[in-house]
């Protein structure tokens, strides 16, 4: 203790000196900023979690978070470990493959705010936007390689996979429309099904000539 001053609370002071024994390298502090924010955000969700916060748990100032990230939407982008947990389909039949994918994305996502918040931070954040994008580029298009009978289609497949699905949860979870939000699960997952499947499954259209 120093005139009043706990020893913990001068650290942070201490470390942003310039020429201080303790200062970080950026690396350093930008992992520590992430780490502070994952426990966070997991703790208190998006809308709860503050910069202030998450840098007195970083043990730094506020301003050097936004410095590094921006906002509070960049840094989540940023920090979002983000797991789409997509299930094993390959026991599943080819013919209930649009059913089964559905019925998981709304048991997994029906009730948490990680996805919302990711989309919400996606539609006004280009790191956010990014996050979206490799999220789905590489779990999403790596399961529906697995589902469709031509691995070389997956991606176009998988984009228009995506595109169902996070219409379906941007409506539902973000812009909150009342038909979308009223719509029971299981009907959701009868309506979009059959959809999904043929994106997965159909044939693919003849090309048109350019």
């Amino acid at each position: 203790m120093t005139d009043g001053v706990s020893r913990e609370a001068q650290e942070p002071a201490a470390e942003l000196a310039a020429g201080g024994g303790r200062a970080r390298n950026s690396d350093a502090t930008r992992a520590a900023i992430l780490r502070a924010a994952r426990d966070r955000f997991a703790a208190d969700g998006y809308d709860r979690a503050t910069i202030r916060a998450i840098a007195a748990d970083a043990r730094i100032d506020p301003s050097m978070v936004m410095r590094y990230y921006g906002s509070k939407e960049g840094l989540f982008a940023a920090a979002a470990e983000f797991d789409l947990r997509l299930p094993d389909l390959s026991g599943v039949p080819t013919d209930r493959l649009g059913a089964a994918l559905v019925s998981y994305f709304f048991t997994r996502w029906e009730g948490d705010t990680t996805l919302p918040a990711l989309l919400r931070t996606a539609s006004t954040n280009p790191s956010g936007a990014e996050r979206v994008r490799e999220i789905f580029a590489t779990q999403l298009g790596s399961a529906v390689a697995r589902m469709v009978a031509d691995p070389t289609e997956a991606p176009r497949r998988a984009g228009l996979v995506a595109s169902q699905l996070l219409g379906v949860a941007l409506t539902r979870y973000v812009l909150r429309l009342p038909p979308m939000v009223h719509i029971p699960p299981a009907d959701l997952v009868s309506w979009l099904a059959p959809t999904i499947q043929r994106y997965l499954r159909a044939d693919s259209p003849p090309v048109t000539p350019g």
